[in-house]
């Protein structure tokens, strides 16, 4: 892989950047929420106009951790916060 592949500029904006307001874009999406361990991540997302209510613990964002892993993590997050 290559390292902080997401937050590396790409026409100007972090890679990261890109997702975030494509989805904020469509008719279909009102809420954008990052799951991140990096508080570094989170800023960013947040000045593209993602949520990101929480940060994800480092056991989740290996490279060897499972998806579905740090999906359950957010779902239970969001659901335990009243998100």
């Amino acid at each position: 892989g290559l390292p902080d592949k997401n937050i590396r500029l790409l026409g100007g904006k972090p890679l990261l950047a890109w997702p975030i307001e494509a989805a904020l874009a469509s008719q279909y999406v009102d809420r954008v929420i990052v799951s991140t361990d990096s508080e570094h991540y989170a800023d960013l997302a947040r000045a593209a106009g993602a949520d990101v209510p929480f940060l994800r613990p480092a056991t989740l964002a290996s490279d060897t951790a499972p998806s579905i892993d740090f999906i359950l993590h957010a779902v239970d997050r969001l659901f335990a916060v009243g998100e």
